[in-house]
């Protein structure tokens, strides 16, 4: 993502992009380590302020219709694409690598502070920051669908996202598309920032090693260098790794809903049956949808 805006932006090659939003990234982490997770947090929500007026830009320009608003807001598929897109937006509201961040990110957050709270305390703010995310993750998300559905519907070119950027250039004016260039740029550098912090976190905690950290948050993103040095179409790729985010979620989700269930690990702590129940269904609903979706692609 940051590499196309970086692309639309200053008209980059797609690789040199990708290095510079992860460089970016890496100085981003350096700066938490060196001035604390409350700096690291301070430049995320920076980024988070440009996605949220690049993305909902369009939504003042030309205001959508209540009626049709409110019938957008009914979930429904006409074929795999549409089922495509959606498993994408779980992913990218979800992340899978992010459950396992939050808890680490609130210790860290909390500093010394944190080692004299009580349990329920971090898991009380774990729940607070988690519900925070979420929330906004999911405003952001339907505002863009909002902007999409009233504003390039059935247009042609809008399948990649330098054809929207050209789309909404014309539509809707050079200034709303310079906004959402640079709020894909700061969407770019916030999920590259987020996932390299997770991934690093994920090696150190489930892997048992010692690995340098800037060797953990390097390895975390060059997967994404070499895609594009192999020349792949980055909005399909885009989509594709979103969607491979939804099919990692239940493999962080179901683990996650059967240890806290279990009262020989979690103690006093353990997870209310209700709780466990509503978990349990969410985690059906998508595993059930990934498998749908491989079902149509298969049989077409």
């Amino acid at each position: 993502g940051g590499a196309i805006a970086l692309s639309l932006l200053f008209d980059l090659p797609l690789v040199v992009g990708a290095i510079i939003t992860a460089t970016i990234s890496m100085v981003v982490l350096r700066i938490g380590d060196i001035r604390g997770q409350s700096a690291l947090e301070r430049i995320i929500m920076a980024f988070l302020a440009l996605i949220a007026v690049g993305f909902t830009a369009g939504l003042f320009i030309n205001v959508p219709d209540g009626g049709d608003l409110a019938g957008g807001l009914v979930p429904m598929f006409a074929g795999s694409d549409s089922l495509l897109l959606a498993s994408g937006i779980i992913g990218a509201t979800v992340m899978p690598h992010v459950i396992y961040l939050h808890s680490s990110l609130t210790v860290d957050r909390l500093g010394d502070r944190g080692a004299h709270l009580s349990v329920r305390q971090l898991l009380s703010a774990t729940k607070i920051d988690v519900v925070l995310a979420l929330v906004l993750a999911g405003i952001l998300n339907l505002s863009l669908l909002v902007v999409a559905a009233a504003n390039l519907n059935g247009l042609p070119g809008t399948d990649t996202l330098e054809g929207v950027h050209n789309v909404i250039t014309s539509e809707l004016g050079a200034g709303v598309a310079l906004l959402f260039a640079v709020a894909l740029l700061g969407s770019g550098l916030a999920s590259t920032s987020v996932g390299c912090a997770a991934g690093a976190e994920v090696m150190q905690g489930l892997l048992r090693r010692r690995i340098p950290l800037m060797t953990r948050r390097i390895v975390t993103v060059l997967p994404a260098l070499l895609i594009l040095s192999l020349g792949a179409e980055p909005s399909g790729v885009l989509i594709g790794s979103q969607v491979m985010l939804s099919f990692g979620v239940p493999f962080a989700l179901v683990p996650l809903v059967w240890l806290t269930a279990k009262h020989s690990v979690m103690g006093e702590y353990v997870s209310r049956r209700s709780v466990t129940a509503v978990a349990s269904l969410v985690a059906l609903i998508i595993i059930a949808l990934n498998f749908a979706l491989l079902w149509l692609t298969v049989t077409g």
